[in-house]
């Protein structure tokens, strides 16, 4: 399998070329050059597999065996998997209403980010371990990925990981999982800005090729293939779960609720409705409602600033996986892409042509969600069923509750990226009470080690001063 840019401008690469790359050369992002179409038999026989098997058939086809041997793949997933708390990784709980709520948020830090990035440490690991190397990973998050990223390479001593974070616009929660962590090899900085705005220095850096090359920086954010594709199993499990019946073809429909902000997940799960998996999907976004415009107009324009929202992860402008899904549905036009996404990045206002527009629209639903509407869910759901939503995952519900399935009959599922006990400021708002576990609480009575980036300063220049000490540190310390 190689994979190819959406823009046509890079070489082709393999997997382990995919994943430590970030950004193609050309600015792009990395795409297979084919997706495999499952027949009936492939999908009948997956039906039964747990979700670590799911993702190990998943990981097998896009994931050359000369690269990464079988057994040794299975063995890396099942050592990423292991931390998580609930038996089957993933659970899904059945509530009233015919409301599935599919929980993948089992992990070390209580979020969705936990599946996909603790993978992509195992490979990382793999191939770093091999030829003796080091990396230098750059991240900014909105929240959960952060911390999820943090926990996948923490203490190891071939890689540094470098944390952006939106200050005070967080849960507290969510910032203490990242400034408590202290390790020689993790390092955190609290950004006096936004989501978007932390996203500057992190592609100024990896603009700079002679720079990006000398430190060899990675990217762990989801335009890295390796998080989309361990996100496509979410997709086939949710299915096999909620489809009524898989005993002949054609097989039944289900809708999947997709909580929307970077659009890494709604790009996997686009991708294995590609692969034949017979799945709807609906992109649900909080006021930050870019995607939605975008699928329901065709204006994939800014809209002032960002909003800050209980769906605090959600709060993004600039949804750059939306760049691959334009890819697919125009039938991987680089040059239509290459232009549109130039032109976006330049004026940040794009009119999509009718043609992608209406291909889009098809292929998608969307629906918007108030901040008032995510509270008014929480405590929806709560009466109804006695089950706390976080913010995120009350995004989803409340497009569940409020819209009809584009199929009367056809089965729902909503995906929910992350635990209530990371939200606790939304849970109060909503009138409810937050029993948090023994291991959330631990977190505000210990140590937090981060540096401040204040709103005037150079935020790259900073960067690369410390990539640069932590570099020389790390040269001194192999010879």
């Amino acid at each position: 399998m190689r994979y190819i840019s959406t823009r046509g401008g890079a070489e082709s690469v393999d997997f382990e070329g995919a994943l430590f790359s970030g950004y193609a050369a050309d600015g792009g992002l990395f795409m297979p050059e084919k997706i495999p179409v499952l027949d009936y038999a492939t999908l009948q026989k997956w039906s039964t597999f747990s979700y670590p098997e799911l993702v190990e058939e998943l990981c097998s086809i896009f994931i050359s065996p000369e690269l990464i041997p079988k057994a040794e793949l299975n063995g890396l997933i099942d050592r990423a998997l292991s931390r998580f708390r609930h038996k089957d990784v993933v659970h899904l709980s059945r509530l009233k209403n015919d409301l599935n709520v599919l929980e993948l948020w089992h992990g070390v830090t209580y979020a969705f980010k936990d599946l996909s990035l603790s993978c992509t440490g195992q490979f990382l690991q793999y191939f770093l371990k091999k030829k003796k190397k080091h990396v230098t990973i750059l991240v900014g998050t909105s929240g959960d990925t952060g911390s999820a990223a943090i926990e996948s390479v923490r203490g190891e001593k071939n890689m540094d990981i470098f944390v952006l974070l939106p200050h005070g616009l967080c849960s507290q929660v969510q910032e203490l999982q990242m400034t408590t962590v202290i390790e020689e090899n993790v390092h955190v900085f609290l950004a006096e800005g936004n989501s978007d705005e932390i996203d500057k220095p992190i592609k100024e850096l990896f603009a700079d090729e002679d720079f990006s090359r000398r430190h060899k920086l990675m990217s762990l954010n989801s335009i890295n293939w390796s998080r989309i594709l361990v996100q496509m199993a979410h997709y086939f499990y949710a299915y096999f779960q909620c489809a009524p019946s898989m005993d002949a073809p054609p097989l039944p429909v289900v809708e999947i609720i997709v909580p929307t902000g970077a659009g890494g997940n709604l790009t996997a799960g686009y991708i294995a409705k590609k692969m034949g998996l017979p799945i709807e999907l609906v992109a649900a976004v909080n006021d930050n409602n870019i995607v939605h415009r975008a699928i329901q107009h065709g204006d994939f324009s800014l809209s002032g600033s960002v909003k800050s929202t209980p769906a605090s992860a959600m709060d993004i402008l600039e949804p750059y996986n939306m760049e691959r899904i334009f890819w697919l549905i125009s039938g991987s036009d680089s040059n239509l892409i290459k232009s549109l996404m130039e032109e976006f990045y330049t004026t940040k206002k794009v009119k999509l042509p009718e043609e992608l527009q209406k291909k889009l629209s098809k292929e998608l639903t969307s629906c918007s969600v108030s901040e008032e509407e995510i509270i008014q869910t929480m405590r929806h759901c709560w009466e109804d069923n006695h089950y706390l939503l976080c913010p995120h995952t009350a995004v989803a519900v409340c497009c569940h509750y409020n819209h009809p399935s584009c199929r009367p009959s056809m089965a729902r599922c909503s995906l929910a990226p992350a635990s209530s006990v990371k939200f606790s400021a939304a849970v109060l708002k909503a009138g409810l009470t937050l029993e948090a576990s023994a291991e959330i609480s631990a977190l505000k009575e210990m140590e937090t080690r981060s540096s401040k980036l204040k709103k005037d300063e150079d935020w790259a220049e900073i960067l690369r001063h410390r990539i640069e000490a932590v570099t020389r540190q790390r040269n001194r310390t192999l010879s």
